[in-house]
Formats: C-alpha cells, sequence, structure tokens
C-alpha cells in the first residue's frame, strides 16, 4: 500500500488548543509514520500559533465556530473526515513510526471492525516510561481482549469495561460508519470516551486491540486529565460510569478501588 492508498482510507485528527508546546513534536510524529495519513488540524481556540504550525506543515486547518470544550471539538473533527477510518490524536502525545500501519494491518484482517486500539507507554518529563502502577492495571484489565476471538464478544469487552477504562483514547482509531451522530457527548468532562465506548460496546462487531505499544502519552500537570484529576470532579463521573454497569452498593465499592490507581496518572 503506498501513501496516496492510505490517504483515502486513514485520517489524523488534531484537537489543538490554545498554545501547546507539544503541538509540533505530536505533527511530526505523524508525519514520520511508514504509512503517512491524511492529516488535518482543528480548533476552537483560533490563534497565530496554531495557524503557523498548519502552514509549516501543511496542513488544513478547520474552524470551529459550533459547539466549543472537548467533545465539541472531538464530534466537529469527526465531522471533517472523509476516509473510512480516522483516528483523534491529542497535540500532547506522540505516535511511534508503525502505529497507522498496524491499524491498517488489521482492518484489512477484521471483519465488521468498530474501534482499533493499542497498547501504549507514557512520556513524563521527556522520559519514556513503559511500565508504572497504572499501565500495569490497565494491561491486566485488558488481558481478556488478547485473544481475536473475544473481539467480536459484547459480554468481554463490557465486563472489561465495567471495571474501569483501560482504553487510551488518543490510541483509537474509529470505523468512521459506525459511529453514531453525537458519539462524544458534553455531559462528561473527564470520562466521555468511557462513555462513548460503553455505547459502542453494545453494537455488532469487533473491538481490536492491539497489545502492541505504538503510541507515547504524555502526562504533564497542564494535561486537561491532570486538571480535571486535581479538581475532583472525575470522582463523581468514574461512580456514574459504573452505575451502568453494577448495581448503586457494587459500583460504589469498585469507585473506590478504581480512584485509588487513577491517581498515579497525576503528573
Amino acid at each position: 500500500m503506498n501513501m496516496k492508498d492510505i490517504t483515502r482510507i486513514h485520517t489524523f485528527v488534531v484537537p489543538a488548543f490554545g498554545e501547546s508546546p507539544y503541538l509540533e513534536a505530536c505533527i511530526a510524529s505523524l508525519q514520520s509514520q511508514k504509512l503517512v495519513s491524511r492529516l488535518i488540524l482543528v480548533t476552537s481556540t483560533p490563534n497565530a500559533y496554531i495557524s503557523e504550525i498548519a502552514e509549516k506543515y501543511h496542513i488544513a486547518l478547520y474552524i470551529n465556530e459550533g459547539e466549543a470544550g472537548i467533545s465539541g471539538d472531538w464530534n466537529f473533527g469527526i465531522s471533517q473526515v472523509h476516509t473510512p477510518l480516522f483516528t483523534i490524536a491529542h497535540q500532547d502525545d506522540v505516535y511511534l513510526p508503525e502505529y497507522s500501519s498496524r491499524i491498517l494491518e488489521e482492518y484489512r484482517r477484521v471483519k465488521k471492525p468498530i474501534i482499533f486500539f493499542t497498547d501504549y507507554w507514557e512520556l513524563r518529563n521527556d522520559e519514556v516510561v513503559k511500565k508504572d502502577k497504572l499501565l500495569n492495571v490497565k494491561r491486566l484489565m485488558l488481558k481478556p481482549l488478547e485473544p481475536r476471538r473475544a473481539w467480536n464478544s459484547k459480554w468481554w469487552r463490557r465486563r472489561v469495561l465495567s471495571f474501569g477504562d483501560p482504553i487510551c483514547c488518543p490510541s483509537v482509531t474509529y470505523v468512521t460508519d459506525r459511529l453514531p451522530a453525537g458519539t462524544f457527548r458534553s455531559n462528561l468532562k473527564a470520562n466521555l470516551d468511557w462513555q462513548a465506548w460503553e455505547s459502542l460496546s453494545k453494537l455488532e462487531g469487533a473491538f481490536v486491540y492491539i497489545k502492541e505499544p505504538l503510541m507515547e502519552h504524555r502526562v504533564h500537570s497542564g494535561s486537561t486529565t491532570n486538571k480535571i484529576l486535581e479538581s475532583n470532579a472525575r470522582g463523581k463521573e468514574d461512580l456514574y460510569m459504573l452505575e451502568k454497569f453494577w448495581p448503586k452498593p457494587v459500583a460504589r465499592f469498585i469507585d473506590r478501588l478504581y480512584s485509588t490507581n487513577e491517581k498515579s496518572a497525576k503528573a
């Protein structure tokens, strides 16, 4: 498959917000893929910095003049996608060169995929962290989805999601025509991705888990996730999600365990 082929199949959507010092590194990693996909920038905070980055790397920039915020930017970005697959690449993160080629490899092999997602490493203070408590817990949670035969099982993926959200959101590639309109809802700030997985988990088709670490998720004090953790807003959202799977007393018990592990996500 050549470069022209993949640009008709896969798009990286980069929602840019403010003036992230890591945006350029993210874009460089996307343009250094072994198979280079279509790449677009979307933003609800247009500024000279983002415009200069778009011009420097010859990337189409789309301005979201509708609903702002994470869900608004993501849904707007999806509306600009015209390929069968897309990835919402978070502006602070880095993608390893094999990411898109491995996604395309599985796309050719799997019938009725819904999403593809991969293992990942963390970037802390520009150092790659390959193992820590949070990563170990998430990998353990995803063990049931390692066998290919489990990818089409609604029961297994809902059991996995019923104990927390082990799926790294920026590692996910979506099958465009499997997503309903407004997939990401604005009622949650931290767990809009978990909420999306819960909804998509009810569909017929495959949750394709690629066990290889194919991206690096940056953890730093200025990240949205870290700010939400510090505000304690995430606790209520975790309980809200757990109650989609469990009776309230059980959900509260699991929430106490889950919140302990999530604290290690802070920078």
